[in-house]
């Protein structure tokens, strides 16, 4: 053998040595995707439309919404109801699957027309996709037939103030205060702002809610939400000496003391 092949049969040598080790290698530093495996056994086909339904409610509580979707299916394939098709509908709102949701909400109200809760989460599909003038039509007719819901009301002032309808907004805020003094404390607001387009919206929001809770005597939520408004920058904060909602809180030496501290806006 010539030199010359020697060395040529040496250097494959060594690459073919060498390639195993790379190639592993480049493995390592890619992501696997895992097919999709389903978390939990399937629907039994001897399970009652009851067991089914229990088992979706336990499933979406824990946030396994696509296998949720499966029990509360294979349940509505048992026994048609509005509730299970409201169900399917705020799992599929979960996912942000808007359309399934809302063809699940017309079903539901198909079946029922007095459930309002299946109108009201129409209205939320039309909240969350901005079109708040369909939303605060669905709200109305939510309250319509449940004129007693505090959080029907909280919805509606919330379409309202991203349409910038603050004093529909604070109507519509004030009675879900009175139908439930603490429906901001037990309600998420983060939708509502998600939705609002600048952070003087935001502390404008903010600002209502304190005059709402001075208007009913809650000094402790009022500051609170005050101290929120303040932080937020609102600019129009020094209306609490005058507004006619803050007449009580202005006696209490803690509204002093914030006044004076004037808290920092926050920065966004």
């Amino acid at each position: 053998m010539s030199f010359a092949s020697f060395r040529n049969t040496l250097l494959l040598t060594l690459l073919a040595s060498l390639i195993p080790c790379a190639f592993a290698q480049s493995l390592s530093d890619q992501i696997q995707i895992a097919p999709p495996l389903r978390r939990v056994a399937p629907p039994s086909s001897d399970a009652s439309a009851a067991e089914l339904e229990r088992q979706g409610d336990d499933l979406r509580s824990r946030k396994q919404y696509l296998d949720a979707l499966d029990y509360y299916k294979a349940a509505m394939a048992k026994a048609q109801t509005a509730s299970l098709a409201n169900k399917l509908g705020i799992t599929e709102l979960m996912l942000q699957r808007f359309k399934e949701a809302g063809r699940d909400f017309e079903h539901a109200i198909k079946l029922d027309r007095t459930f309002a809760d299946a109108v009201n989460n129409l209205a939320v599909i039309d909240y969350e996709r901005r079109k708040y003038r369909g939303a605060v039509k669905q709200y109305k007719k939510a309250i319509a037939l449940r004129p007693d819901s505090a959080s029907f009301y909280s919805n509606l002032g919330a379409a309202y103030f991203a349409r910038k309808d603050f004093e529909h907004a604070t109507k519509a805020y004030a009675t879900a205060v009175q139908l439930d003094p603490d429906i901001f404390e037990h309600t998420s607001h983060t939708g509502i702002t998600a939705q609002m387009a600048s952070p003087e919206d935001r502390a404008h929001y903010d600002y209502v809610v304190a005059k709402l809770y001075a208007k009913i005597g809650d000094k402790d939520h009022s500051l609170e939400y005050l101290r929120k408004s303040m932080e937020e920058g609102y600019k129009d904060f020094k209306n609490a000496y005058t507004d006619p909602e803050f007449a009580d809180l202005r006696k209490d030496a803690r509204f002093d003391q914030l006044m004076k501290s004037k808290p920092l806006a926050l920065p966004e």
